[in-house]
């Protein structure tokens, strides 16, 4: 089983900048697949990015040259930088896992992210 614990949500101003953590609690190695999906108020969940073990990375597309996913394999950790907020970026961030054996996944316990006008 793997348990994520995600940080670095909060208050940010419209065209601020923060960056979330999602750390595991297994070798990121057993992991062939890792994203953050969002949950904007009254909607459902969305994919913002995801990485491969390989490492490529896909972005949604209304955020892509704002947001950049990333990995550090010693820290079993990754990491989304959130540059240019828009107010319509508020919304609860999840972290989602996927093991390389079986193919289970796993959700973090979500972090609100709320962007100011």
């Amino acid at each position: 089983q793997v348990q994520l614990v995600e940080s670095g949500g909060g208050l940010v101003q419209a065209g601020g900048s923060l960056r979330l953590s999602c750390a595991a609690s297994k070798s990121i190695f057993s992991i062939n697949y890792m994203a953050y999906y969002r949950r904007l108020p009254g909607e459902q969940r969305e994919l913002v990015a995801s990485i491969t073990s390989g490492g490529t990375t896909y972005y949604a597309d209304s955020m892509k040259g704002r947001f950049t996913i990333s990995r550090d394999n010693a820290k079993n950790t990754v990491y989304l930088q959130m540059n240019s907020l828009k107010p319509e970026d508020t919304a609860i961030y999840y972290c989602y896992a996927r093991e390389r054996v079986g193919a289970i996944g796993y959700w973090g316990q979500g972090t609100q992210v709320t962007v100011s006008s």
